[in-house]
């Protein structure tokens, strides 16, 4: 994630009711690739890879960068969420009033929100618990700035949680052969 101003990463562990969030450690490496490998993660973000592709290209410790956390629940990985700044060349960008601008506006590449969980925590509320416990630490750490979500409007499940997250729908478009919806979250401090 591009960073306006300084952020220490990764931050000290998120404490939610039953989560924790954290970078990633060597021991995620199998859940890493289990997320990547399964077909029911992959239904909505193009398929599943190969598991055989992914232990050979996923690092000893994955997924440590900026924005990425892994989501714990008693010290073992179940999901992750990132944090990423949307690519100034995907459709969909929106201004700090909520005004959705073409993508080749500057002020492109806002904060956007992406989770992955494993299939057998699905429907317990983790996902919910975690992007909620993200979103409080972008908050912090970035006053004011939105957070966009973008999900296919077949994923009933991910429109569901965006609404329970607060996100308001501002666009929909096609993208990878299938219909977006895209929205904004305003920027609410967890310590506010």
């Amino acid at each position: 994630m591009a960073e306006p101003v300084p952020v220490a990463w990764p931050p000290a562990p998120i404490r939610t009711e039953r989560l924790v969030l954290r970078g990633s450690e060597a021991k995620d490496r199998a859940a890493f690739i289990e997320l990547f490998a399964s077909p029911e993660v992959g239904t909505y973000i193009g398929g599943p890879r190969p598991r055989e592709e992914l232990e050979g290209a996923v690092p000893e410790v994955p997924g440590q960068r900026l924005g990425l956390f892994v989501a714990a629940l008693d010290g073992a990985m179940i999901g992750m969420v990132t944090l990423d700044r949307r690519d100034a060349g995907r459709p969909g960008h929106v201004q700090p009033g909520g005004e959705v601008v073409a993508a080749a506006e500057p002020d492109a590449g806002k904060a956007d929100l992406g989770y992955l969980f494993l299939p057998h925590v699905w429907g317990c509320g983790y996902a919910a618990e975690a992007c909620a416990a993200a979103l409080g630490w972008f908050a912090d750490a970035f006053p004011a700035e939105p957070v966009l979500l973008c999900t296919q409007t077949a994923n009933d499940r991910a429109m569901r949680l965006a609404v329970k997250l607060g996100f308001t729908e501002v666009e929909r478009f096609e993208e990878y052969g299938a219909e977006q919806w895209l929205g904004v979250r305003p920027s609410i401090p967890a310590s506010g």
